[in-house]
């Protein structure tokens, strides 16, 4: 008898303590401090909104089957005008590339008609000694010298953008450095070009030029112009970068490599990389496939 009147007691104890701190939601802390602050409702201006209905009906007309492909003017005069509120937006290049089994990935260097982003400073750094190292200096190249700088690479205390190096050398870097610099795709290759003994010219040839390079699925992106660009602006540094890219991955053949290659010496073709796809698209915009590459 004197546990169940104890067990009543306990439950009526539990339920008085429910009832007490069980309180609903809408008079919670979060809640209240929501209703009784002020919401101000902003009125956007006849610009913003004439602005909006153009992006909506730009963004509506991208979704027709009609425009997922479309000619390069065509796609630019799109995107500007679902960036028209936003003239600092920028024009964003996607390249899609295919590459075999063994392929090194593809890069190049190139020089825009119009730069879209101020160049981030380049540091070269140049394998060569005797008079190639002195030419090397006068050419503008930043660090110079031979096996001596192995050491410096390896710890990272010598650090550069840009390798180069003399045919005289390349034998003796390659076993210590090849697989450290070849990860970032930084070492100096007979087959790209870039080691040659011609390396005055070489720097001369690079000098205010940027390089571009895929990932490791053969994808690349670039910024190539601004909003505020003329279109005519735009065509040209599209064009210029993407004859970068076919040259590179060989869809044009390079004359330069071919007037330089001399019989029953190596080949240094450049192999086939097959672009499969090229989209240029904005900062706020949607990709569009260019049929006109």
């Amino acid at each position: 008898m004197f546990s169940l009147l104890s067990l009543n007691r306990q439950c009526c104890h539990a339920n008085i303590t429910r009832l007490i701190f069980r309180r609903p939601f809408s008079q919670t802390y979060a809640a209240q401090a929501r209703d009784t602050k002020q919401s101000k409702i902003r009125v956007p201006s006849k610009k913003a909104l004439a602005a909006k209905q153009k992006r909506r009906a730009a963004s509506t007309a991208l979704k027709q089957g009609k425009l997922e492909q479309l000619t390069l003017l065509d796609a630019i005069s799109t995107l500007r005008a679902v960036e028209v509120a936003s003239p600092k937006a920028m024009y964003e290049l996607y390249v899609k590339t295919e590459m075999g089994s063994g392929v090194a990935v593809p890069k190049g260097r190139f020089k825009l008609p119009k730069e879209a982003k101020a160049r981030a400073e380049e540091k070269i750094l140049v394998f060569a000694e005797g008079r190639q190292a002195e030419e090397a200096k006068k050419a503008g190249a930043h660090i110079v010298g031979g096996i001596e700088l192995i050491e410096g690479i390896l710890n990272n205390r010598v650090r550069a953008t840009t390798y180069r190096s003399a045919t005289s050398l390349i034998r003796a870097i390659t076993p210590r450095l090849g697989r450290f610099l070849g990860q970032q795709g930084l070492m100096p290759s007979e087959r790209r070009g870039t080691v040659t003994d011609d390396i005055a010219g070489y720097i001369e040839r690079i000098q205010g030029t940027s390089e571009w390079k895929a990932d490791k699925t053969g994808n690349i992106h670039m910024p190539i112009g601004s909003m505020h660009f003329s279109i005519d602006e735009v065509v040209r540094n599209f064009r210029h970068f993407m004859t970068s890219v076919k040259k590179a991955t060989g869809n044009i053949k390079d004359n330069r490599q071919k007037e330089t290659k001399k019989p029953g010496s190596l080949s240094h073709s450049v192999d086939l990389v097959v672009i499969s796809k090229v989209l240029l698209s904005s900062t706020k915009g949607p990709g569009i496939r260019i049929t006109d590459y």
